[in-house]
């Protein structure tokens, strides 16, 4: 794991500084050695950037930038299966002179160009310039694991592994995108492949980007797409086959995120996910795993000593650490700079926490993310299944009616219920589904903080929705059932811009690799052709992943309410943090921008302050937003 940057731009006097200055921007994602490449043609100038976490052969040698037969590379993340492909390349003649997987992608590159990344398990984004083309290569991996921003805007094109590397470098033009900032109110981050700066894009997981400096061109194209398993017949497979075939291919994928030459260690909640993770690993092993949990002092919130029973369970060296109140909150300050573009995910402060505790002891952790885009579990999969039929089978007569009698009744004038917790919100979704009860609508409104006609009513006049894949109409009609149209949409929106992007940067804020074993492509290919009963079976999500769980711990062991590590956001804006909304979604504040109506602002405050606990996330996200704002653009 590491940080990569760097430029193509005209020809100046002050190459090496910009260079290093982007490059050091990024020196908490690889604390053990830098390097640069500078390359100059005709009037233009290649720069090239990077920082090193060592994973995968440790020596010198494996130091980057790294140069192979007129191409330099520099390179985040990591090819699992990077030993497999370079003894196929010795045995057409590749001579190797270190043990890293950066010098096998060099080499695979150059005997097959792009269908190289084909042999490619891992996590990576890749630069790669070829001097004899004066062409720079950009690629991301599949699931989107590793981030890469990009900018280009007056002949100068820049990139990086964080937003933070770009404004680093003295050409970038910071100016905002109202568009991004309504994308990033209503879910929580800015969608990809928009960034919340104008000219500023993130490469698309799955795609691939080539940069000629003569033409200045870009040209962007995908290797792969999701959509490609899912556009395919379902399998024509036994439950029991199914199960055991799943598991196969599992263990193959998390062995594989073992592979390093320095500790590993797995994040333990106690959930299914990390459950799975660590008991596939920790079975046949005399060696104990190591894992770790975090836990908090408010028991109503604390799965650790679930995590703690588990792990005893299954025999691993686990670590848990109780943090306090206090010390989440003084993360709090913290977020603007490691999530450099707008962020509202409040895990992202326990995942800090768990990554301080884990570095004490190791240099990559597991994270078990993705089970629930790819088997079924979350609850809003639940609530389109069990509903989403009852109110598409209700005429639009009907339907329409509902709507409008619950139009002429706000919320606040239902008795008795207009005190109950996020009733004011169900109440608004409703109402929208009985308008519009698709599967698409539906999605949006069990995943939007603010409704379309909310931020209407924020911004004015003017703000366009992006297209994302948000609105993708890819799944095929043919193949099309609202399980795998929900889960397909996670995982390219939900999956990669909010939770690989936390993780991401919670790991590499202390110099730790997260690794990511449900996102082998092999696990989603599989799955995607699986039975959507196989996944939600009788009502039960991610069936088929917790029947493997219970072959090595005991269903009663597991089935129990899910709790998480949840921030009391809601608590803290009404006790520690109340003073600090104030400070920043004072007018004053919001008037530095103007891109709010400030008595909107002030209407969703008091509102929130009178009763309306639901209003919380809004606030949040403004706060976040308005924190943000203070840090990279005061």
């Amino acid at each position: 794991m590491c940080g990569i940057t760097g430029f193509i731009g005209p020809r100046n006097k002050s190459l090496k500084e910009d260079i290093i200055s982007m490059t050091s921007a990024l020196s908490h994602r690889g604390p053990d050695g830098e390097g640069f490449y500078i390359h100059e043609v005709d009037d233009s100038a290649v720069g090239l950037g990077h920082r090193r976490l060592s994973i995968i052969d440790l020596s010198a040698a494996a130091n980057q930038p790294m140069h192979y037969d007129g191409l330099q590379i520099i390179f985040n993340g990591e090819i699992y299966n990077y030993n497999e492909i370079r003894e196929q390349l010795i045995s057409m003649g590749h001579q190797f002179l270190t043990h890293s997987d950066t010098e096998v992608v060099l080499h695979a590159w150059r005997q097959w160009g792009e269908k190289s990344i084909e042999k490619w398990h891992g996590m990576f984004t890749v630069a790669l310039f070829d001097e004899p083309a004066n062409e720079l290569i950009c690629i991301r991996d599949r699931a989107g694991v590793k981030p890469f921003y990009y900018y280009f805007n007056d002949g100068l094109f820049l990139f990086g592994s964080e937003l933070k590397s770009l404004m680093a470098h003295p050409g970038f033009i910071k100016e905002i995108n109202a568009d991004a900032v309504a994308s990033f109110l209503q879910y929580g981050y800015v969608s990809s492949p928009y960034c919340i700066f104008d000219h500023t894009h993130k490469l698309a997981a799955g795609h691939l980007l080539k940069f000629n400096l003569r033409s200045k061109d870009i040209l962007l194209s995908q290797y792969w797409n999701v959509y490609d398993y899912y556009n395919k017949p379902k399998l024509s497979i036994s439950l029991a086959d199914a199960i055991d075939e799943t598991e196969k291919i599992l263990s193959k994928s998390f062995e594989y995120r073992m592979v390093a030459d320095v500790p590993v260690g797995v994040f333990l909640s106690g959930g299914y996910d990390s459950s799975c993770v660590t008991s596939l690993l920790q079975k046949d092993k005399t060696e104990k795993i190591k894992t770790f949990t975090i836990g908090t002092t408010d028991p109503k919130m604390d799965e650790a000593p679930f995590a703690k029973k588990i792990a005893q369970h299954l025999g691993t060296d686990h670590t848990e650490y109780y943090c306090t109140p206090q010390e989440a909150l003084d993360i709090l300050p913290d977020l603007p700079y490691y999530y450099d573009e707008p962020f509202a995910d409040s895990s992202a402060i326990p995942t800090i926490l768990v990554s301080r505790m884990a570095r004490k002891k190791v240099t990559v952790a597991l994270s078990a993310d993705a089970g629930d885009e790819i088997f079924a579990g979350y609850n809003r999969y639940d609530y389109l299944l069990k509903h989403g039929k009852r109110l598409q089978a209700m005429p639009g007569v009907v339907r329409n009616a509902m709507a409008e009698v619950m139009e002429a009744v706000p919320s606040e004038n239902i008795p008795y219920f207009n005190r109950q917790y996020n009733f004011h919100s169900r109440y608004q979704k409703l109402r929208n589904l009985l308008r519009d009860p698709s599967p698409c609508q539906m999605m949006k409104n069990l995943s939007q903080v603010f409704t379309s006609a909310e931020i209407s009513n924020l911004f004015g006049d003017g703000i366009l929705e992006l297209s994302t894949a948000h609105n993708s109409e890819e799944l095929r009609a043919q193949f099309y059932d609202p399980l795998s149209y929900m889960m397909a949409i996670d995982y390219q929106t939900y999956m990669v811009d909010d939770i690989l992007q936390k993780v991401d940067r919670a790991t590499m804020s202390v110099s730790l690799e997260g690794r990511e074993p449900f996102l082998d492509q092999s696990i989603i290919e599989w799955a995607a052709r699986l039975p959507s009963e196989y996944k939600y079976h009788h009502g039960s999500k991610k069936y088929i992943l917790k029947q493997i769980v219970y072959k090595y711990i005991p269903r009663e062991m597991m089935e129990r309410k899910k709790m998480g590590f949840g921030i009391p956001v809601e608590k803290w804006l009404r006790n520690e943090l109340r003073d600090l909304m104030k400070q920043y979604l004072s007018e004053q504040n919001l008037t530095r921008h103007k891109f709010f109506k400030v008595d909107n602002v002030q209407k969703i405050i008091n509102s929130f302050l009178q009763g309306r606990t639901d209003h919380h996330l809004k606030i949040w996200h403004l706060l976040m937003f308005q924190m943000w704002y203070e840090k990279w653009m005061r």
